[in-house]
């Protein structure tokens, strides 16, 4: 089977594009579709009934909701920024789908994977890294190919599709679409142009107009860093995150736009819709600053900074990502506990905390009382000050 390759295929403009492109070249394409979650067995099926129209020799569905919850969304919270402080890394799942792909591989005896990312972006980075990371599987990417003679690639994908019969979703037109279970991205047309959003440009997360008019409040209970049970239900992770997308959507928690340097030099630009990872971020974020110390809550900040930067710029399987994990793993061993969440639309708010392990000093209460007196407060002053009183005396005119 030297002509078969496994196509990462997600039914949108690329790489609806890429089947019958590759088929032309001689491959015998087989599809797989990665379903973290972000899609209903509706979508499911319209993407499975795509790849058949174009012409695959197989399809496949996988089940990637707990292998996307435990091998990022895990360490995600734990670390708890986004890149440049700004994005929620929804582009991460791209990690786990090569790695379903190339077990596809495997199972066709197929040599090759194929996928659907442009020569301009950031994906293209992800999915060639992975793919030598984990295998040594030659790499077939159809859009960098036009993009040698096609300056318009996307126009030039809808007439190459058009042309053979193929419809092009008008939605696909417009924006270039990501959707999983972490989230939504929407990039393309006035997005590009540094212009607003439009109102198309909208995913999961309801408008203001459309807001239930009375707060809601949810409860998450976190293990060893982990949101184990919601409103005292326990899930997997990965239903757990699919209801708080649900319920926070339609507060439109998690709306975002976000400008920022990508891998490879440019700027990019995208509207995102990440609701449940925005409550998780809150929720997990006030237990853990009430149960780790001073010295943690300072450091751990810098070694996650880190760690994002990897996810996000391609190197998920570097090694340093893993060392990384492990202390963010060790930090979690006290961040047990239940935190209440409360939104009004828009935005949430961890508004009680409650663990056995908040450092609570016993006999003093920040502002209100003490179990010190005031002369240990005054030597306290004069000697954790006494480096930056003394310049001042020294040099003072």
């Amino acid at each position: 089977m030297n002509n078969a390759i496994v196509l990462a295929f997600s039914g949108g403009l690329d790489t609806s594009f890429c089947v019958p492109w590759l088929r032309e070249r001689g491959y015998e394409v087989h599809t797989v579709f990665a379903d973290t979650g972000g899609v209903d067995a509706d979508e499911r099926a319209a993407i499975e009934a795509r790849a058949h129209e174009l012409g695959v020799s197989s399809h496949v569905t996988i089940d990637g909701g707990p292998a996307i919850w435990n091998g990022f969304v895990k360490p995600f919270v734990w670390s708890g920024i986004g890149y440049q402080d700004q994005y929620p890394l929804l582009v991460s799942d791209r990690y786990l789908i090569v790695a379903a792909c190339i077990d596809r591989a495997a199972q066709l005896g197929a040599r090759a994977i194929a996928h659907g990312c442009t020569g301009m972006g950031n994906d293209q980075v992800r999915f060639d890294l992975t793919i030598k990371a984990l295998s040594d599987l030659a790499i077939v990417a159809p859009i960098r190919e036009i993009q040698k003679e096609h300056a318009q690639t996307r126009a030039w994908e809808q007439a190459y599709l058009e042309e053979r019969g193929f419809a092009v979703r008008a939605k696909q037109k417009q924006y270039t679409i990501n959707e999983n279970l972490l989230g939504v991205t929407m990039s393309g047309a006035e997005i590009d142009r540094w212009e607003a959003p439009g109102n198309e440009a909208r995913g999961w997360c309801a408008p203001r107009a459309q807001w239930p008019s009375q707060p809601m409040r949810v409860a998450l209970r976190f293990a060893d860093g982990e949101a184990v049970a919601l409103d005292g239900e326990v899930l997997p992770g990965h239903r757990l995150l699919a209801r708080l997308n649900r319920l926070f959507a339609a507060y439109g928690v998690g709306r975002g736009l976000y400008t920022g340097d990508t891998t490879i030099g440019l700027k990019g630009r995208i509207v995102f819709e990440a609701p449940g990872l925005a409550a998780l971020l809150v929720a997990h974020r006030a237990l853990e600053e009430a149960v780790l110390t001073k010295a943690q809550n300072r450091f751990k900040p810098l070694a996650a900074k880190q760690w994002v930067e990897l996810v996000y710029e391609g190197f998920f399987h570097d090694p340093l990502k893993a060392d990384i994990e492990a202390f963010l793993a060790h930090s979690q061993r006290c961040v047990n506990g239940e935190v209440v969440l409360e939104t009004q639309g828009g935005s949430v708010q961890a508004v009680a905390v409650r663990s056995p392990h908040v450092l609570n000093a016993k006999g003093a209460t920040y502002a209100q009382s003490a179990d010190w007196g005031v002369a240990e407060a005054e030597g306290f002053i004069r000697l954790y000050g006494m480096s930056s009183t003394l310049w001042a005396e020294v040099n003072r005119g």
